[in-house]
């Protein structure tokens, strides 16, 4: 009778997890744990909406554990600590995870391999990772265009099987599962429902039809455009594996736009695989600019302008709705993400990083690799290969995709009896929109010529 620990982190799930079939595979008594984070009030990284959810996926997990004849442990502490101390109750043998693609999660998974306890790491999170998409000279790529060509050229991982059965001690003593009390954290937002049944009923209902028409509607901000499905690969309420392999088979026998919309999704995929990779081989990315020429940029500090942004009072409609929408849900339309990530750059000229903590803080779907990237491509500092003087105007950008006001009137009630056409447009000097509503903060195309001459300075 052998028994082992399989330590869960973003692999909340009993279908086709990776590290869990492999210890189910190799002992008879697996111990299933969850560590819980001992910080208290506030996080640099992360916030109550994404704690909620998490709570929500615990929960729903436990409910599946137990459906199985299993039981998840929850216990809090230091990893190493906790790890220890459960395989030394136990009589473990080993222990088994998931990897994590960010400097943090590896930082714990080497101090937990150093305790002397046999441990297996497995690949979990992304269909290619770490050092398996690279050059023919063997160096990692610094553009998405050719790591794309590379990547579809690889042999993708079929899903692997369900838990059956799972044969956890009744006597191993465990805590409550947690909640936002937990880290004395106030409820913030309307999140999504959470689990591993509810992740699955997203994923339907984006294969049903959405998937088909999503090079077309995935930048509209109103609307089933999107899968949603970015929390649930976050916390790995489903597996990347079986995500891909149900996109590919339901574009199978389609043709034209509908196989269109599979090929631009699977893109999608592909760059939430290329940020992993571009932060396992520069993780000081967090920290500095991913184009050397760009550090040191002599970003813009001001207090009030940057909390107008982070509550939308900027006077710009579609940059409002977004940031509104961030705070009421803890989701924003990527598209959205796109805008105000430029405009907080480009119009108030604003370091990056303070854009990139804020939305860690606030989105359920808070991925360090995705965020990061994201926010270095709208600064024109990262990887992308397009020239610094792509700005976006929000202006022109409400035009094409919020042409009718639909997301902006939805989360800015202020402009609801405003036309449409209206929120697609500055207004005259000196006149508001509508009552009550900021004038805007900055003249966009004065912004735009400021921000050419940093970004041309910066260059030298």
């Amino acid at each position: 009778m052998t028994t082992a620990i399989h330590w869960f982190r973003r692999d909340l799930r009993l279908t086709d997890n990776t590290a869990l079939n492999a210890a189910l595979a190799a002992h008879d008594v697996v111990i299933p744990v969850y560590i819980v984070s001992e910080w208290r009030g506030e996080h640099g990284w992360t916030g109550a909406a994404r704690q909620e959810f998490l709570c929500g996926c615990l929960a729903s997990l436990a409910k599946n554990l137990e459906a199985k004849g299993g039981r998840l442990i929850i216990r809090q502490g230091s990893a190493e600590v906790v790890l220890k101390e459960l395989a030394r109750e136990t009589g473990a043998e080993a222990i088994y995870f998931n990897r994590d693609p960010d400097p943090f999660g590896r930082e714990m998974e080497t101090r937990v391999a150093r305790m002397g306890i046999p441990t297996h790491a497995s690949q979990d999170i992304a269909l290619h990772e770490r050092t398996e998409v690279m050059t023919a000279t063997g160096t990692a790529y610094r553009v998405f265009t050719p790591y794309a060509r590379a990547w579809a050229k690889l042999e993708k991982v079929a899903p692997g099987r369900s838990v059956g059965r799972i044969s956890t001690p009744p006597t191993v003593p465990t805590q409550p599962l947690p909640t936002l009390e937990t880290w004395v954290l106030p409820r913030a937002a309307k999140v999504v429902e959470a689990g591993e049944a509810a992740a699955r009923r997203r994923l339907s209902r984006f294969l049903d039809g959405p998937v088909f028409r999503y090079a077309e509607r995935r930048d509209l901000p109103v609307g089933e455009g999107t899968s949603r499905l970015s929390q649930d690969l976050r916390f790995g309420t489903l597996s990347i594996r079986e995500v891909y392999a149900r996109v590919m088979e339901a574009g199978k026998s389609r043709s034209g736009a509908d196989q269109r919309g599979v090929d631009v999704f699977v893109n999608e995929l592909m760059w939430r695989e290329f940020y992993m990779q571009v932060l396992w081989h520069w993780p000081e990315v967090l920290e500095v600019e991913f184009r050397e020429e760009y550090r040191g940029m002599p970003w813009v500090r001001d207090a009030l302008g940057l909390e107008r942004w982070r509550t939308g009072e900027t006077g710009f409609p579609i940059v409002d709705a977004g940031m509104r929408e961030l705070a009421a849900t803890g989701y924003m339309h990527n598209r959205v993400r796109m805008i105000v990530a430029m405009f907080l750059t480009k119009d108030l000229h604003m370091d990056w990083r303070a854009g990139e903590q804020w939305f860690m803080q606030r989105l359920v779907d808070g991925e360090i690799a995705a965020n990061n990237g994201g926010w270095q491509w709208s600064a024109s500092t990262g990887t992308d290969a397009a020239p610094y003087f792509r700005i976006q105007n929000p202006w022109s950008q409400a035009k094409r995709f919020d042409p009718e006001g639909e997301f902006t009137k939805r989360w800015v009630p202020e402009l609801r009896e405003v036309p449409g056409a209206k929120l697609c447009e500055p207004p005259a000097p000196g006149v508001r929109l509508a009552r009550g509503y900021p004038l805007p903060m900055v003249d966009h195309h004065a912004e735009r010529d400021r921000a050419l001459e940093m970004y041309r300075a910066a260059k030298g």
